[in-house]
């Protein structure tokens, strides 16, 4: 079984949705801990570390073999937390990460630009393709932008204007070879988006890679 992290509810029917049309048979179970963004956001993301591992205690009790973090603020520190956990976790964007890197051109360094609704979403996203360029051995310019209004829309319940704004923001993105939305929730901006540029997600690959940890487990 695979347990899911999430800060939002509104997770919950789109893992569910990939769970069925790619990788039906796997038992998920969802474990959503709303407050932990709001802290996060308030305090920094290393506030929650004690509540991060307490959640992940819980879903390994409840039998999960591994754990997926949707939430893009909170991933390096479920990350961190995985040692004490006893199982894999994984960060959704981490997937999502090694792909932008690997799209990146070779013979020069590559343009990443991250969209992201929340500022505290920024630095962890940045902070993990730098890693995975580190990893890859490429050079990866990466530039950060927040789409500003986008979370307003998003805590209202405005999904539909919530992702046109995004959509919006990743068609105004010039001189970039690959675009990263950095929350799962941005996922459906993707069709909206007329861009030419490749614009990546994280709930597909991230729910892929956390499949294979089950299986592995």
């Amino acid at each position: 079984m695979l347990a899911l992290l999430h800060t939002s509810p509104v997770h919950v029917p789109v893992f569910d949705a990939l769970r069925d049309a790619h990788h039906p048979g796997l038992e998920l179970r969802h474990h959503v801990e709303a407050g932990l963004l709001d802290r996060a956001r308030r305090d920094g993301p290393q506030a929650v570390t004690d509540a991060v591992r307490a959640a992940l205690r819980r879903a390994v009790g409840d039998g999960a073999r591994a754990v997926l973090c949707t939430c893009s603020t909170l991933g390096a520190v479920a990350e961190e937390a995985a040692g004490a956990a006893g199982v894999p976790v994984l960060r959704v964007d981490r997937p999502m990460a090694a792909a932008a890197v690997a799209a990146a051109p070779t013979s020069a360094g590559g343009r990443v630009v991250v969209l992201a609704a929340l500022e505290s979403t920024l630095a962890p996203t940045a902070g993990l393709l730098a890693e995975e360029a580190r990893r890859a051995g490429r050079l990866v310019d990466v530039r950060t932008r927040l789409v500003e209004g986008a979370w307003e829309r998003f805590g209202a319940g405005d999904t539909d204007g919530y992702l046109r704004r995004v959509a919006a923001a990743a068609d105004a993105v010039e001189r970039a070879d690959v675009i990263v939305l950095a929350q799962a929730s941005m996922a459906r901006a993707r069709e909206l988006a007329a861009t030419d540029v490749p614009v990546l997600s994280s709930p597909r690959p991230g729910l892929a890679a956390g499949a294979a940890a089950v299986s592995a487990a």
